[in-house]
């Protein structure tokens, strides 16, 4: 391997972390620009569309990041098997790897997942509020999931 193909191997993708972002802020732009021409108020949102936004956004996050159901999305950025949950993102130093190294980050994609249904909400409220309820409930869920075997596991102890 030349010292080159050493050095672009080694260093991160700066390109496609900028084309990233350049696609996450322009799709919020776009979104607001929509929700102005829908005269759609943003501002509508309560302290507990806030809560559920942020149960919602954990579970999608969760579930993109970590599910094998989601393993299909990951697998073609992902190094290992992505339905096994052992997976890294591929070290190519292109787009591949960048994107690899969002999806399996669950703060990462929760930043989109958040966005995405934020934005739902905004420009379309019924199937926005039925989606993120949908995904809060399932998120809550799992922390209730939890605790359940935490407790039973202390309580066969």
């Amino acid at each position: 391997m030349t010292v080159l193909a050493e050095t672009r191997k080694e260093s991160p993708p700066y390109q496609a972390y900028a084309a990233i972002m350049g696609v996450f802020v322009g799709g919020l732009g776009v979104a607001g620009v929509a929700s102005r021409l829908l005269d759609r108020n943003p501002a509508c949102q309560t302290p507990l569309d806030f809560a559920v936004l942020s149960a919602a956004a954990f579970k999608a996050a969760r579930t993109l990041a970590r599910d094998e159901v989601s393993s299909f999305l990951r697998d073609p950025f992902v190094e290992g098997e992505a339905h096994e949950g052992d997976e890294e993102p591929i070290e190519s130093g292109d787009y591949r790897q960048a994107v690899g190294e969002l999806v399996t980050c669950s703060r990462c994609v929760g930043t989109w997942a958040a966005a995405a249904l934020a934005t739902s909400q905004i420009l379309t409220p019924r199937f926005g509020r039925l989606l993120t309820w949908s995904l809060a409930s399932a998120g809550v869920n799992d922390f209730l999931q939890a605790g359940f075997v935490a407790l039973t596991n202390k309580g066969n102890d």
